[in-house]
Order: C-alpha cells, then structure tokens, then sequence
C-alpha cells in the first residue's frame, strides 16, 4: 500500500547553491542602484534646493548633509539682523558625519530683507565644483527671511544700532526666525552690511529667494 504522507526528495546541493548565488546577486544589485541613487543627486539636489528655498517650501530646520559649500558676494546688505550660536544635525547614518557623531556646530544668521551683489555658491562634489552665479547684472540678488548656518565668516562689516550679548531667545529685530535657543550668546542690529562677504556654510534657507540672471555650472575651482 502507498502511505498517504508523500516524501519530497530534497534538491541537490548543486541547485541550492544556485538559489543562494541568485539571492546574493539581488542584493548586490539592490545595493548597486541604491548607492547610484546616492551618487546621482549630488548635482540636481543643490539645484533643487533653489527652487524649495526660493517657494519657502523648507522649514528652518532640516538634516543637512553634511557637505560644506561656499558663499560669496561682492556686497550684502541686510535690514533686520540677528546672529545666534546652533548646533546642526546630519541625517542618521550619514557617510559625511566622520568623528562628528552627525553634528556641526555653526553661527545662525538671520536677516528679514537682504540684496546681494554678484552672488557666487560653489560645493565640492570631489574633482569638481558645482557652481552658482547670480545677480552680476544691474538686478540684485534678494531674499526675505534668509538664514544661513555658517562654520566661517569673512568680510568688512558694519552695523546701525547693533546689540551684543543678547539672550537669543529675546532677539525681536529679524523676526520670529530671528529667535535662537535660551541661554545662548547673541547679537542683533537694525541694519547689516558686508563688503567681500565670504561664508562656508552648511544649510541656507530664506522665505523668498530671488535669483536673476541664474546661472549653473561645472569648474575646477569654486568660488
């Protein structure tokens, strides 16, 4: 008589070890297309970045990247300032966060109205630099609520009615992102204004972001 329970001879060795070697090659394809997916960004990002900043599509507060980038202008001036210390967190798990456990300590600076003449903003992508121009014309670079997170500041500076030593908390010149956390360092002034401004930076955001004369572009050098 035949036993109701049929036995399933197992798969030999050969055939297992081929599912095994077509599991390995999926994954290594999906870890393939996930690090192309992380390589590809890093030059339509940035340009993105322009246009969510220039929308006010971004909050304030964002992971950054990690990747610091230049900022330069011939002249910035500035109604409304205000400048605070803050600490910057990285995504989790970033490859750029090395000994810093993901954080970057940085100066805040905040500014309600600002122009800028012959802007230039340049990232190193590692052999060459993505570059951005704009306001080199007659038209001038303008921005509402522009807040920048800086590790360098450079230029000559002046400022009216300046306050120094402010509880960032109580600051009330650059509005309400003109506010820092309680008990940290600060200063604040009705006006700002800096000839040869150059910053390195690690995130800039501003309400309203206009750029004309916008250009984009590869070089050897930044800015």
């Amino acid at each position: 008589m035949t036993s109701s329970a049929e036995h399933t001879p197992e798969r030999p060795d050969s055939t297992a070890a081929a599912d095994i070697a077509d599991a390995g090659a999926r994954r290594g394809r999906v870890r393939a297309r996930r690090a192309a997916v992380m390589a590809v960004p890093a030059t339509l990002v940035t340009a993105g970045l322009l246009v969510l900043t220039a929308e006010g599509a971004l909050g304030v507060q964002f992971a950054i990247s990690g990747m610091p980038f230049t900022v330069t202008a011939t002249e910035l001036k500035g109604e409304g300032f205000a400048q605070f210390g803050n600490l910057r967190e990285m995504a989790e798990g970033s490859p750029n966060a090395g000994d810093t456990g993901g954080q970057v300590l940085t100066v805040t600076s905040v500014i309600k109205d600002a122009t800028l003449t012959k802007l230039c903003q340049s990232v190193d992508l590692g052999g060459t630099n993505l570059i951005i121009r704009a306001g080199e014309g007659a038209k001038k670079v303008r921005a509402t609520d522009l807040t920048t997170d800086s590790t360098q500041l450079s230029g000559d500076a002046a400022f009216k009615n300046i306050e120094i030593g402010n509880d960032a908390s109580k600051l009330n010149k650059a509005g309400d992102l003109g506010k820092g956390p309680i008990g940290v360092f600060s200063q604040q002034s009705d006006t700002v204004r800096i000839k040869k401004l150059r910053q390195t930076n690690y995130a800039t955001t501003a309400g309203v972001f206009k750029l004309p004369g916008l250009k984009l572009g590869f070089g050897e050098s930044g800015c």
